[in-house]
């Protein structure tokens, strides 16, 4: 059972940290080389790594040439890889350094794997680069050359050795890396390939690579790719600036890729030593392979190679003291990038994938015009938007939107000041209809209290009024011939907020559903930032984003500027469910890493990666609070929602995050039971440790 303590270590919740070195080297120094290793390997233990990469032939130095035919440097390269593996006896570190190593009457170019005084393995280089700068044929002979398997050194005998070897832990099971070295990543099949679909979850490259004009750009292309074609976190590290400048010079470039996501990156140019870090999410990686299936596919077509691995267990001790995510940040909003150009870019790519879709509708049906209702608040503000859009992509007038706002009982002057002046500014055919005679006379055939004088606000009465204004559109789409606009987005149809059938659920085309409310607001900002409608359109787009997410179906109090049902008051703020969807559709965490990664995330307000949000409107969240809103939305998203989105109307898919549509990428029984979920939940804790949390500073 887990403690409240090892509730707040990331090794709890699947994530390793890893550190990727370039140490100080100096050319045919092998002791000298091993002490600034070493002096990386004990600031990695420090840092609570658990596995450090180090570069190609970086005991030696790379660029010794015709020296690795020197027998009093291969000794030497043994003696110093010896001093590393009395110095990993003291830390708990994978450690991996390159050196020259003669096996039989054959010399090698090897990464040795070291864990705590003894060498799990030696992997000989597969892929020997010979061309232009490259002669690495004059000196080593390639790992198919061998003609054993096993090797002794250091006073260890039978080591694992081969181009072949999968190092897997025994304690956890998702940490199995393979290692390749340099020229092996540049090579079109390279290694890795079929170690990743061997299972192994790291790549790592001991490389050492010279610089020229542009390959620093070419070698980030290679690892990036190379994860995310693997589905495997790829670490690399290229020799620094101590290699011998004879003819070549270095850059010591370090970096460390996700499944193509960047996650550190060195300096390069650099001098002296270098140590970057990351910390590695295992479960997304192996959720990721589980769900593409053409992965389990491409293992099995190419099962001669995968069967051929060699797999080495071995057992690690992780650390067992707080460990929060400090060398890796999550975005507080994972369906908004922090990053102003790349969140312009994905706003861009949302708004036109939504018109195309809407105005393919419209040419399929040979309807020319829309119905839709507008209640002066986020959604159908932005639908309203892409309708507009759609009518300039299809040479049509914005009078053929014919826009409705039905004000009810609750609605407040505010929405309805917004609901006109929005209809104005984007030029459609406004109208306005009073619901509420209409909606009396439903409640005075129901017999409903509210009609003898009675303050209640029941779900009847909200629903007659939700069920009412939908009626209308759909009389009145049939009466213009028109198609009916759904306004409702993604967010609410996780949680269930809509009412079902004759209600906001239903519509002709459900523009709004693969988009959640935080990408909403974001979108209805780039289009009043970039004044695409106009400077009076963006005003008002701008008091829509300041007003209070609110249904408006329960009367409040006189005051009418903003209104008085407050949603996020009844279903959780929209930008902690918002991420509490992500990571249960798009990677399917457990609901405990869910709440690890909100608290990582939203704990201080004042760290971290902020969007376009002004600073009084941004929150921070205690565990608790993360605690109590993720057992609401689990609740309402496996337990009482799912019959709504089993029928929803078509809708495209805008982004990665998914769509919930039964047809796209979520199938679910509407009657399943959430219990396994909320216990889960019960193992997060009420509170956190007091403020002196270690990395803190670092979150």
């Amino acid at each position: 059972m887990q403690t409240d303590a090892e509730f707040f270590n990331l090794y709890r919740h699947g994530f390793i940290r890893v550190a990727v070195g370039i140490p100080d080297v100096r050319v045919a120094d092998p002791l000298f080389n091993a002490s600034a290793t070493i002096t990386l390997m004990a600031q990695a233990a420090e840092q609570h790594a658990i596995l450090a990469l180090f570069p190609e032939l970086g005991l030696t130095a790379y660029s010794c040439e015709d020296l690795f035919h020197q027998q009093t440097l291969l000794e030497g390269a043994i003696n110093a890889l010896d001093k590393i593996l009395t110095a990993s006896k003291q830390l708990e570190l994978i450690t991996l350094v390159g050196l020259p190593l003669q096996v039989n009457h054959l010399l090698f170019n090897c990464a040795a794997i070291v864990y705590r005084g003894r060498i799990l393995g030696i992997v000989p280089k597969t892929f020997l680069p010979n061309y232009r700068e490259f002669y690495e044929l004059r000196q080593f002979a390639p790992a198919a050359a061998a003609s054993c398997d096993t090797i002794t050194l250091c006073g260890q005998s039978a080591i694992p050795f081969g181009e072949k070897l999968l190092f897997r832990a025994k304690n956890q099971p998702h940490l199995s890396f393979f290692t390749e070295i340099c020229e092996d990543l540049w090579v079109p099949v390279p290694p890795s390939c079929h170690a990743a679909l061997a299972g192994a979850t790291l790549l790592l490259n001991l490389s050492a690579s010279n610089i020229t004009i542009g390959k620093h750009a070419y070698r980030r292309s290679l690892v990036a790719n190379q994860s995310a074609r693997c589905l495997a976190a790829y670490l690399y590290t290229a020799a620094g600036t101590g290699e011998s400048t004879t003819d070549l010079a270095w850059d010591g470039h370090a970096m460390v890729y996700e499944n193509g996501t960047p996650l550190a990156e060195s300096s390069r140019f650099q001098e002296g030593s270098q140590l970057i870090f990351a910390d590695l999410d295992l479960d997304r990686l192996i959720q990721e392979r589980m769900r593409q299936n053409s992965f389990s596919q491409s293992a099995h077509h190419h099962q001669q190679e995968v069967r051929s691995f060699r797999e080495i267990s071995f057992e690690i001790h992780f650390p067992t003291s707080t460990q929060l995510l400090c060398q890796r940040q999550y975005d507080r909003f994972p369906y908004v990038p922090a990053d102003p150009a790349t969140r312009d870019a994905h706003c861009f790519e949302a708004y036109h994938i939504q018109v195309q879709g809407l105005v393919k509708r419209l040419k399929h049906t040979g309807i020319q015009k829309i119905v839709i209702g507008i209640s002066g608040g986020l959604d159908s503000t932005h639908a309203l938007i892409v309708a507009a859009r759609a009518m300039d992509v299809l040479h049509l007038p914005h009078t053929h939107i014919l826009a409705y706002t039905m004000p009810g009982f609750a609605t407040s002057e505010h929405t309805l000041a917004n609901a006109r002046d929005l209809m104005q500014a984007i030029g459609c055919t406004a109208h306005e209809i009073d619901i509420r005679p209409s909606c009396e006379q439903m409640l005075r055939d129901l017999d409903h209290p509210f009609i003898h004088g009675e303050p209640v606000y029941d779900v009847t009465f909200e629903n007659v009024q939700a069920g009412e204004r939908t009626n209308h559109l759909f009389r009145l789409a049939n009466h213009h011939h028109a198609l009916v606009l759904g306004t409702g987005d993604l967010s609410e149809l996780a949680l269930g907020w809509c009412t079902y059938g004759v209600g906001d659920h239903m519509s002709h085309y459900a523009i709004n559903a693969s988009v959640p409310k935080t990408l909403i607001q974001f979108l209805i900002r780039w289009i009043a930032d970039t004044d695409q409608l106009g400077n009076e359109a963006s005003r008002v787009l701008r008091a829509i984003l300041d007003t209070e997410i609110s249904p408006e179906l329960v009367p409040g109090t006189a005051d009418s500027n903003q209104p008085s049902q407050r949603t996020e008051a009844i279903m959780g703020p929209y930008e902690l469910q918002d991420f509490n969807l992500y990571y249960t559709t798009r990677f399917g965490y457990l609901p405990t890493k869910i709440a690890f990664l909100a608290y990582c995330s939203w704990r201080n307000r004042v760290q971290g990666r902020w969007p376009n949000i002004p600073e009084n409107r941004r929150n921070q969240y205690t565990i608790g609070e993360i605690k109590h809103w993720l057992r609401v939305f689990a609740y309402r998203f496996f337990q009482i929602s799912q019959f709504k989105r089993s029928c929803i109307p078509n809708a495209p898919k805008v982004g990665s995050g998914g769509s919930l549509s039964p047809r796209g990428d979520y199938r679910a029984p509407s009657d399943s039971e959430a219990t396994i979920w909320l216990d889960c939940i019960t193992r997060i804790p009420d509170v956190a440790p007091d403020d002196d949390l270690p990395n803190k500073e670092m979150i």
